[in-house]
Protein backbone atom coordinates (compact mmCIF):
# COMPACT_ATOMS: atom_id res chain seq x y z
CA UNK A 1 0.00 0.00 0.00
CA UNK A 2 0.90 3.67 -0.51
CA UNK A 3 1.89 5.34 2.78
CA UNK A 4 -0.02 8.49 4.32
CA UNK A 5 2.07 11.53 3.66
CA UNK A 6 0.89 14.75 5.24
CA UNK A 7 1.24 18.50 3.59
CA UNK A 8 4.72 20.43 4.85
CA UNK A 9 2.22 22.31 6.99
CA UNK A 10 1.36 19.66 9.05
CA UNK A 11 4.39 18.54 9.49
CA UNK A 12 6.35 21.99 11.04
CA UNK A 13 3.20 21.91 13.35
CA UNK A 14 3.99 17.96 14.05
CA UNK A 15 7.39 19.45 15.29
CA UNK A 16 5.93 20.96 18.30
CA UNK A 17 4.29 18.10 19.09
CA UNK A 18 4.79 16.97 22.93
CA UNK A 19 7.53 14.01 23.08
CA UNK A 20 10.19 16.13 21.79
CA UNK A 21 14.09 15.30 21.53
CA UNK A 22 16.06 17.03 24.44
CA UNK A 23 17.36 20.23 24.62
CA UNK A 24 17.08 22.94 21.72
CA UNK A 25 13.95 23.77 19.91
CA UNK A 26 12.09 20.89 18.90
CA UNK A 27 12.33 19.33 15.33
CA UNK A 28 10.18 16.46 13.45
CA UNK A 29 11.31 12.98 14.25
CA UNK A 30 11.86 9.97 12.63
CA UNK A 31 10.39 7.97 14.72
CA UNK A 32 10.47 3.75 14.35
CA UNK A 33 8.69 1.07 16.84
CA UNK A 34 12.51 0.97 18.56
CA UNK A 35 11.28 4.65 19.89
CA UNK A 36 8.55 3.40 22.03
CA UNK A 37 8.34 1.21 25.03
CA UNK A 38 5.02 -0.28 23.73
CA UNK A 39 2.26 -1.57 26.45
CA UNK A 40 -1.46 -2.99 26.80
CA UNK A 41 -3.64 -2.83 24.80
CA UNK A 42 -5.93 -0.03 25.04
CA UNK A 43 -8.97 -1.07 22.15
CA UNK A 44 -8.90 -3.33 19.21
CA UNK A 45 -10.63 -1.91 15.95
CA UNK A 46 -11.53 -3.44 12.48
CA UNK A 47 -8.01 -2.14 11.12
CA UNK A 48 -5.65 -2.74 13.84
CA UNK A 49 -5.16 -1.93 17.98
CA UNK A 50 -4.30 1.11 20.84
CA UNK A 51 -1.41 0.32 22.25
CA UNK A 52 -0.22 1.87 25.59
CA UNK A 53 3.23 3.55 24.64
CA UNK A 54 6.14 5.60 26.56
CA UNK A 55 8.54 7.55 23.80
CA UNK A 56 11.63 6.44 25.54
CA UNK A 57 13.81 9.58 24.92
CA UNK A 58 11.18 11.98 26.39
CA UNK A 59 9.46 8.94 28.90
CA UNK A 60 6.44 10.98 27.11
CA UNK A 61 3.18 8.28 27.48
CA UNK A 62 1.07 7.92 24.27
CA UNK A 63 -1.48 5.94 22.93
CA UNK A 64 0.26 4.52 19.83
CA UNK A 65 -2.28 3.70 17.18
CA UNK A 66 -1.03 0.11 14.95
CA UNK A 67 -2.97 0.11 11.50
CA UNK A 68 -2.18 -2.85 9.54
CA UNK A 69 -1.19 -2.06 5.92
CA UNK A 70 -3.28 -5.09 4.70
CA UNK A 71 -6.09 -3.98 6.24
CA UNK A 72 -5.91 -1.14 4.28
CA UNK A 73 -5.43 -2.44 1.38
CA UNK A 74 -8.57 -5.31 2.00
CA UNK A 75 -10.70 -2.15 2.81
CA UNK A 76 -9.70 0.55 0.13
CA UNK A 77 -9.36 3.06 3.16
CA UNK A 78 -5.96 4.80 2.25
CA UNK A 79 -7.08 7.94 1.62
CA UNK A 80 -9.72 7.71 4.52
CA UNK A 81 -6.62 6.60 6.46
CA UNK A 82 -4.49 9.67 4.42
CA UNK A 83 -7.72 12.33 5.67
CA UNK A 84 -7.36 11.34 9.00
CA UNK A 85 -3.57 12.09 9.62
CA UNK A 86 -4.26 14.82 7.45
CA UNK A 87 -7.18 16.55 9.32
CA UNK A 88 -5.77 15.45 12.87
CA UNK A 89 -2.84 16.56 12.78
CA UNK A 90 -3.21 20.30 12.26
CA UNK A 91 -6.22 21.07 14.66
CA UNK A 92 -5.12 22.14 18.06
CA UNK A 93 -8.11 22.50 20.45
CA UNK A 94 -8.38 20.96 23.98
CA UNK A 95 -11.49 18.93 22.96
CA UNK A 96 -9.51 16.85 19.72
CA UNK A 97 -7.51 14.22 20.77
CA UNK A 98 -4.06 15.59 19.46
CA UNK A 99 -2.10 13.58 16.99
CA UNK A 100 1.75 14.12 17.73
CA UNK A 101 2.66 12.23 14.33
CA UNK A 102 2.87 8.99 12.15
CA UNK A 103 5.35 6.40 11.00
CA UNK A 104 5.58 3.00 9.49
CA UNK A 105 7.35 0.21 8.55
CA UNK A 106 6.76 -2.72 5.99
CA UNK A 107 3.43 -4.02 7.95
CA UNK A 108 2.06 -1.50 9.83
CA UNK A 109 1.49 2.68 9.78
CA UNK A 110 1.57 4.03 13.32
CA UNK A 111 -0.19 6.99 14.79
CA UNK A 112 1.11 8.75 18.12
CA UNK A 113 -1.66 10.14 19.47
CA UNK A 114 -2.75 11.91 22.71
CA UNK A 115 -3.48 9.70 25.63
CA UNK A 116 -6.87 9.88 27.37
CA UNK A 117 -6.59 8.10 30.69
CA UNK A 118 -10.59 8.02 31.23
CA UNK A 119 -11.65 6.39 28.16
CA UNK A 120 -14.60 5.59 25.92
CA UNK A 121 -17.42 8.00 26.93
CA UNK A 122 -19.49 5.13 25.05
CA UNK A 123 -18.40 2.45 28.40
CA UNK A 124 -18.68 5.02 30.77
CA UNK A 125 -22.35 5.53 29.61
CA UNK A 126 -23.00 1.78 29.68
CA UNK A 127 -21.99 1.58 33.30
CA UNK A 128 -23.67 4.51 34.33
CA UNK A 129 -26.59 4.31 32.19
CA UNK A 130 -27.34 8.12 31.83
CA UNK A 131 -25.81 10.89 33.04
CA UNK A 132 -26.95 13.99 35.07
CA UNK A 133 -27.75 17.36 33.28
CA UNK A 134 -25.05 19.23 35.32
CA UNK A 135 -22.10 16.61 33.43
CA UNK A 136 -24.12 16.43 30.02
CA UNK A 137 -23.76 20.29 29.92
CA UNK A 138 -20.43 20.30 30.68
CA UNK A 139 -19.79 17.76 28.07
CA UNK A 140 -21.88 19.21 25.35
CA UNK A 141 -20.32 22.80 25.63
CA UNK A 142 -16.86 20.86 25.88
CA UNK A 143 -17.57 19.10 22.52
CA UNK A 144 -19.86 22.10 20.87
CA UNK A 145 -16.72 24.05 21.55
CA UNK A 146 -14.07 22.03 19.79
CA UNK A 147 -16.37 21.02 16.81
CA UNK A 148 -16.43 24.68 16.38
CA UNK A 149 -12.85 24.62 15.88
CA UNK A 150 -12.98 21.64 13.51
CA UNK A 151 -15.41 23.37 11.17
CA UNK A 152 -13.36 26.83 11.24
CA UNK A 153 -10.84 24.40 9.46
CA UNK A 154 -13.14 23.52 6.80
CA UNK A 155 -13.78 19.98 8.22
CA UNK A 156 -16.62 17.94 9.16
CA UNK A 157 -16.08 14.86 11.25
CA UNK A 158 -19.41 13.20 10.30
CA UNK A 159 -19.06 10.39 13.29
CA UNK A 160 -19.73 12.13 16.43
CA UNK A 161 -20.78 9.31 18.90
CA UNK A 162 -19.84 8.27 22.51
CA UNK A 163 -17.64 5.36 20.77
CA UNK A 164 -15.64 8.59 19.08
CA UNK A 165 -15.21 10.46 21.99
CA UNK A 166 -12.90 10.09 24.60
CA UNK A 167 -12.15 11.24 28.59
CA UNK A 168 -9.02 12.66 30.00
CA UNK A 169 -8.01 12.23 34.08
CA UNK A 170 -9.82 15.83 34.09
CA UNK A 171 -13.36 13.92 32.69
CA UNK A 172 -12.93 16.50 29.72
CA UNK A 173 -14.55 15.12 26.23
CA UNK A 174 -12.02 14.79 23.58
CA UNK A 175 -13.41 14.00 19.58
CA UNK A 176 -10.72 11.14 18.91
CA UNK A 177 -11.56 9.16 15.56
CA UNK A 178 -11.69 11.55 12.52
CA UNK A 179 -11.72 8.06 10.43
CA UNK A 180 -14.77 9.21 8.80
CA UNK A 181 -13.86 12.91 8.64
CA UNK A 182 -13.32 15.03 5.23
CA UNK A 183 -12.43 18.32 4.10
CA UNK A 184 -15.51 20.46 3.69
CA UNK A 185 -14.84 22.63 0.47
CA UNK A 186 -18.47 22.36 -0.89
CA UNK A 187 -21.62 19.98 -0.02
CA UNK A 188 -21.16 16.08 0.21
CA UNK A 189 -22.49 13.51 -1.15
CA UNK A 190 -20.71 10.48 0.38
CA UNK A 191 -22.67 7.87 2.78
CA UNK A 192 -20.89 6.70 5.69
CA UNK A 193 -21.32 7.37 10.24
CA UNK A 194 -23.33 5.54 12.27
CA UNK A 195 -27.30 4.98 11.48
CA UNK A 196 -28.53 6.11 14.96
CA UNK A 197 -26.69 9.41 14.68
CA UNK A 198 -27.43 10.03 10.82
CA UNK A 199 -28.80 13.27 10.46
CA UNK A 200 -31.83 13.63 7.89
CA UNK A 201 -30.33 14.82 5.06
CA UNK A 202 -27.77 11.67 4.65
CA UNK A 203 -30.35 9.72 4.54
CA UNK A 204 -32.69 11.39 2.05
CA UNK A 205 -31.30 13.35 -0.76
CA UNK A 206 -27.65 12.55 0.34
CA UNK A 207 -26.40 16.28 -0.15
CA UNK A 208 -25.22 17.53 3.35
CA UNK A 209 -22.39 19.88 5.03
CA UNK A 210 -21.23 20.48 8.40
CA UNK A 211 -24.66 20.69 10.11
CA UNK A 212 -24.16 17.48 10.32
CA UNK A 213 -22.29 17.45 13.35
CA UNK A 214 -24.54 19.60 14.91
CA UNK A 215 -27.72 16.89 14.38
CA UNK A 216 -25.10 14.36 16.06
CA UNK A 217 -24.33 16.69 18.76
CA UNK A 218 -28.66 16.60 19.22
CA UNK A 219 -28.26 12.79 19.29
CA UNK A 220 -25.38 12.49 21.16
CA UNK A 221 -27.49 15.12 24.20
CA UNK A 222 -30.36 12.93 24.29
CA UNK A 223 -28.65 9.56 24.62
CA UNK A 224 -26.51 11.41 27.55
CA UNK A 225 -29.53 12.13 29.43
CA UNK A 226 -31.63 9.05 29.05
CA UNK A 227 -28.88 6.18 28.21
CA UNK A 228 -30.45 5.26 24.12
CA UNK A 229 -30.73 6.69 21.07
CA UNK A 230 -33.68 9.30 20.62
CA UNK A 231 -34.22 7.68 16.99
CA UNK A 232 -33.40 3.83 17.74
CA UNK A 233 -35.98 0.71 16.97
CA UNK A 234 -35.49 -3.13 17.43
CA UNK A 235 -37.92 -3.30 14.33
CA UNK A 236 -35.63 -2.86 11.45
CA UNK A 237 -32.55 -0.82 9.53
CA UNK A 238 -35.55 1.22 7.48
CA UNK A 239 -37.98 1.69 10.86
CA UNK A 240 -34.78 4.19 11.98
CA UNK A 241 -34.27 5.44 8.94
CA UNK A 242 -38.07 6.15 8.81
CA UNK A 243 -37.69 7.42 12.72
CA UNK A 244 -35.20 9.57 11.73
CA UNK A 245 -36.44 11.42 9.03
CA UNK A 246 -40.12 11.63 10.58
CA UNK A 247 -40.13 10.93 14.15
CA UNK A 248 -40.37 13.94 17.04
CA UNK A 249 -37.82 12.56 19.61
CA UNK A 250 -40.29 10.97 22.64
CA UNK A 251 -38.79 10.92 25.93
CA UNK A 252 -38.68 7.91 28.39
CA UNK A 253 -41.27 7.85 31.12
CA UNK A 254 -38.75 6.59 33.92
CA UNK A 255 -36.23 9.44 33.10
CA UNK A 256 -36.54 12.73 34.14
CA UNK A 257 -35.03 15.27 31.41
CA UNK A 258 -35.71 19.48 31.64
CA UNK A 259 -36.96 21.59 29.73
CA UNK A 260 -34.41 23.32 29.11
CA UNK A 261 -32.44 20.24 28.09
CA UNK A 262 -35.46 19.47 25.78
CA UNK A 263 -35.87 22.97 24.01
CA UNK A 264 -31.68 22.15 23.64
CA UNK A 265 -32.28 18.84 21.85
CA UNK A 266 -35.58 19.70 19.47
CA UNK A 267 -33.14 23.00 18.25
CA UNK A 268 -30.13 20.39 17.41
CA UNK A 269 -32.67 17.93 15.77
CA UNK A 270 -34.19 20.30 13.53
CA UNK A 271 -34.50 18.05 10.43
CA UNK A 272 -34.07 21.36 8.19
CA UNK A 273 -30.36 22.15 8.36
CA UNK A 274 -30.96 25.88 8.13
CA UNK A 275 -33.09 25.44 11.59
CA UNK A 276 -30.44 24.01 13.09
CA UNK A 277 -28.86 26.08 16.24
CA UNK A 278 -25.42 26.89 15.59
CA UNK A 279 -22.33 25.79 17.64
CA UNK A 280 -21.90 29.61 19.13
CA UNK A 281 -25.91 29.47 20.33
CA UNK A 282 -25.41 26.53 21.94
CA UNK A 283 -22.63 27.59 24.42
CA UNK A 284 -25.22 30.67 25.41
CA UNK A 285 -28.48 27.96 25.42
CA UNK A 286 -29.76 28.48 29.14
CA UNK A 287 -28.92 24.31 29.61
CA UNK A 288 -25.89 24.89 28.78
CA UNK A 289 -25.47 28.49 30.56
CA UNK A 290 -26.48 27.60 33.84
CA UNK A 291 -24.62 24.94 34.61
CA UNK A 292 -21.43 26.22 33.23
CA UNK A 293 -22.38 28.83 36.01
CA UNK A 294 -22.90 26.78 38.70
CA UNK A 295 -19.51 24.80 37.60
CA UNK A 296 -17.63 28.06 37.99
CA UNK A 297 -19.02 28.83 41.42
CA UNK A 298 -17.94 25.46 42.63
CA UNK A 299 -14.53 25.75 41.35
CA UNK A 300 -14.06 29.51 43.25
CA UNK A 301 -15.52 27.49 46.20
CA UNK A 302 -12.80 24.58 45.95
CA UNK A 303 -9.85 27.94 45.64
Amino acid sequence: MKTPTISSASKSRIAAKTPTSGGGAASPKEWTLDSFEVGRALGKGKYGNVYLAREKESGVVVALKVIFKKQVDRHAIYDQLRDEVEIQSRLRHPGVLRLYGYFHDDKRVYLVLELATGGELYKRLQAEERFSEAQTARWIAQIADALRVVHENKVIHRDIKPENLLLDAEDNLKIADFGWSTIAKHKRKTFCGTLDYLAPEMLSDGVYDNRVDVWALGVLCYECLTGRAPFETSDSVDETHRNIINMTPRYPDDVHVSDEAKNLIAALLQKLPADRMTLEQVLTHPFVAKHAARERMLDAAAQ
